[in-house]
């Protein structure tokens, strides 16, 4: 009994702990004053809804949620072939290209963004708005490329075969028999990569600069002039999002599986 009440003593403290910071801006962000005091100082959602009115920070909303579609969208486009092949191709040498796929996410992230920051003002379209959605998609691909491989891994070989002897090429068998069973796992992915692209600084402000402003360059060229509430209540806003769409995975699809936790049944 004495054990099991200091258990989740201990759990009590480290959630608490952990969730500190957030309930902190959470409640600067309702501040009724211009001010960042902790207690806040009454109660007013107006820094929330700045976020929509002023003209500033909804194109920077908008430009961030714009890259994150896209950047997520095509993420996925390349690694959904790619986990494909590697689960058609079994061989030694194709294990290199599922090592390129997690290398941007696995390298540090001022490392990356500094690579791109060269490849682009090389090429010469540094600060183009693409050039940070190609760079988004490089760098979270290890997301949608680790969910579609659990989901093709989870695949039964002998559908696959079954179709193919039946006639069905190999777009066919993509088409009827995969994607239908690997869905899940593909919005999870695009889910992950649009969560983390839309909360994403460094590699954006290295590709874009100061010619595109996401929410994050926003909050950060805004510390220039001073602290206000709505800097926390974009960080409640992207909290919001991330738990939403987290919640939506874990409600509607197998979040064990996710994972890669084995199943019950196997």
């Amino acid at each position: 009994m004495k054990q099991t009440f200091l258990r989740r003593l201990y759990f009590t403290a480290v959630a608490l702990f952990l969730a500190a910071p957030l309930i902190v801006v959470a409640g600067v962000s309702v501040n009724e004053k211009q001010d960042l005091a902790f207690p806040p100082k009454g109660f007013s959602l107006a820094w929330y809804a700045q976020i929509f009115a002023d003209p500033e920070w909804r194109k920077a909303l908008i430009a961030s949620l714009s890259l994150a579609v896209t950047a997520a969208a095509l993420a996925v486009a390349i690694a959904l072939p790619l986990a494909w092949f590697l689960w058609r191709r079994i061989a030694p040498w194709a294990n290199v290209f599922q090592i390129l796929g997690l290398a941007p996410f696995i390298l540090p992230p001022v490392i990356t963004a500094l690579g791109m920051l060269t490849f682009w003002a090389t090429t010469g379209f540094y600060g183009q708005p693409w050039t940070a959605v190609i760079s988004h998609a490089i760098f979270f691909i290890t997301l949608p490329l680790v969910t579609l491989s659990l989901g093709f891994a989870s695949i039964d070989r002998s559908l696959v075969e079954a179709a193919a002897t039946m006639g069905a090429d190999d777009r066919t068998v993509l088409k009827t028999v995969v994607l239908p069973l690997i869905r899940p796992y593909l919005v999870s992915g695009y889910a992950f990569a649009f969560v983390l692209s839309l909360n994403e600084y460094i590699v954006a402000y290295m590709t874009i600069g100061f010619t595109l402003e996401t929410l994050p360059i926003k909050i950060f060229n805004a510390l220039r002039y001073g602290y206000t509430p709505t800097m926390a209540s974009v960080s409640v806003f992207f909290v919001a999002v991330a738990a939403l769409v987290f919640g939506l995975i874990a409600r509607f699809g197998d979040i064990r599986k996710l994972l890669g936790a084995m199943s019950s049944e196997s």
